[in-house]
This record gives structure tokens, sequence and C-alpha cells, in this order.
């Protein structure tokens, strides 16, 4: 009886090994947890990937471009079907499909386009439609002014998407001489330490010369607003972040940060979730109809729209939809 036991556990575990060596196996490259909103993008991906049947194998590169091509191999050495990326740098990722696709391996750049590569998708939200939003926001508010320019990483292709969608709406306001740009960088992170160190060194010789400022993110925009503070310009000078961080949704509620940019966080993991399970199965993916040029290629994408979010539509907005608890906003 005990021999016949051992059996049929024996044969169980069998079929159970080679059902989970059956299920589609998805690597998930990361550049940071440090951020709020990745840990979300972490969670919804991970979450969705094992709904539709797959394992996610998830590294995370804590902004080190040169690790994170080590954490491609490790992935594709492991055996998986497709690698999904959030490049650290946009031209260093390029290595990593480049060795995926020696091992017939696709990849979809996730959020962040890899530039001059043959990747194979991108989903991702319309990142100049969301410096268009930003601009046009604060332009309509303050037509007339010193803006300041405060954007994201120099190694995220992101950044120069925002940049751009900024200038679609603003450059015809600085042709008319309404609008000045007095202050305009990059960072070299998507930190609330770069949004600071960025704004206070132009804050030391310019104390009073700025009315509305447009960040890259919501952790930039919280540096902004730390250096605004130590200036006495609280509440005087409009600001414009990205993400509906919590902080940041406090802050607007505090009348500190004008607005921020809700990404459909939940939209975008499903979407790259889905998409690799498909070419992970050889099926061709859907609603890819958009192509995005990144400089080698018109890449196959999906482009999310956002949505912006004020002090006024905080409730029908990201509370609404659960990316936040009311809780968290309103403690």
């Amino acid at each position: 009886m005990n021999k016949k036991l051992t059996g049929l556990y024996l044969l169980l575990l069998m079929l159970l090994l080679a059902a989970c060596n059956n299920k589609p196996k998805i690597g998930f490259l990361m550049d940071t947890l440090e951020i709020e909103r990745w840990n979300k993008d972490k969670a919804l991906f991970v979450e969705k990937v094992e709904a539709l049947e797959g394992i996610a194998y998830v590294e995370v590169a804590n902004g080190d471009a040169t690790l994170q091509v080590e954490q491609a191999k490790k992935l594709l050495k492991k055996g998986v079907d497709v690698l999904v990326v959030i490049p650290v740098d946009l031209d260093k990722a390029r290595e990593i499909v480049k060795i995926a696709h020696q091992k017939k391996i696709q990849v979809i750049s996730y959020d962040r386009m890899i530039k001059n590569c043959s990747v194979d998708y991108y989903i991702s939200t319309d990142n100049i439609n969301i410096g268009e939003i930003q601009a046009d926001y604060l332009s309509r508010i303050t037509p007339k002014g010193k803006f300041g320019l405060v954007g994201g990483s120099k190694t995220d292709y992101n950044a120069f998407l925002l940049h751009l969608g900024w200038m679609n709406v603003l450059q015809p306001l600085i042709e008319r001489g309404d609008i000045q740009i007095v202050l305009e960088d990059f960072s070299n992170a998507w930190t609330q330490e770069e949004g600071y160190r960025i704004t206070s060194n132009f804050l030391k010789n310019n104390p009073n010369g700025l009315d509305a400022v447009i960040a890259g993110n919501d952790a930039l925009a919280s540096g902004v607003i730390q250096a605004l503070e130590e200036y006495g310009l609280l509440k005087r000078v409009l600001v414009a972040g990205q993400d509906a961080d919590v902080e940041a949704l406090r802050n607007i509620l505090a009348g500190y940060q004008t607005i921020t940019v809700y990404k459909p966080i939940e939209a975008l993991a499903n979407a790259s979730a889905e998409v690799a399970i498909q070419i992970s199965k050889k099926q061709p993916p859907l609603n890819t109809g958009v192509t995005v040029n990144n400089g080698r290629r018109l890449v196959p994408s999906i482009l999310l729209p956002s949505q912006v979010v004020h002090k006024n539509n905080i409730k029908m907005t990201v509370v609404s939809e659960g990316f936040v608890t009311e809780q968290e906003v309103y403690k």
C-alpha cells in the first residue's frame, strides 16, 4: 500500500513539474523600486502573468545599466521565453536586445523605449502627449511668465519625449514673448534629490525668478517643492509632475503642487503581460496597430492614454479607479 502511495505521489510530482515546465516563463527586468510607482508596476505585472498561467521572473538593477545586462543573461540562461525590459539606460539596453535575439527570444520595451536597436515591441503611454498635458494646464493658468523645465534622466528617452511635448505647447508662447524659459535642465536621475538640486541652484541667483515649473515626474516635483519652500515660494509657483504618487496627491491638496498626470499603470502592466504571454505562445499580439521610431526601426507599439489629476478630481480619478485609497491621500 505504501509503495503504491509513494508511486502515486511521485507520479503527481512529475505531472506537477511537467505542468510548471510548460508554463510560459516571462523575464521582467526593472530599473529600480525606489520610486513609488514601480512597485505597483511590479505587483500588477506579476499578478497578470500568473493569472494568464505564466511564471514571472523579476530582476531589479537598482539603476545599474551594466548589472541589468548581466541580469538579462541570467534570465536567458534560466530559459525565459520573453524578456520585458524597463531599461536603465536607453543605449546600454541595446546589448540586452542583441543577446536575447541571439537566443531567438523577443524583447518588449516597457514604458521606456530602448533606442537604436531591433527591439520587438514597445508598450507605454504617449509621453509626448503627457508633456503637452502638463504644459497646456500650467500655461492656461499662467499664460505669461517665467517657466522652469526640470527634465528626467538623460539616459531615459522618455525625458526627451516629455520635453518635446512641453515645447510643442510652449514654443508659440515663447515666440510671442509671453513666456520665458529661465530654467531648463535634464536630471541625472528621476529623484527628489535631483529636482531639489536643479531648482535650488537656480534659485540661489534668482530667488524670485519663477512663475511655474514643469517636472518630469512627481519625485522631481517633490524636489522642486522642497527648494521652493526654502525660498518662501510655496503656493506662489505652479508645479506640474507625473505618476500620481501619494505624496504628490497630498501636495496637490495642500496647494504646493498644481497637477500630476496619472498614467494607467494597471493597463500598462496588463497589456505588457498579455503581449508577453501571446508571443511566448507564438501568437501574434493584439492591438499593436501603432509604430514608434526608435532610431533603427518602426517598433510595433501600444500607447495608452493618460489623465490630468488636480485638486478637484482626485476622488473621481485615481481614488475611484483604485490606484490609491482615499485614506492614503486624505489622512
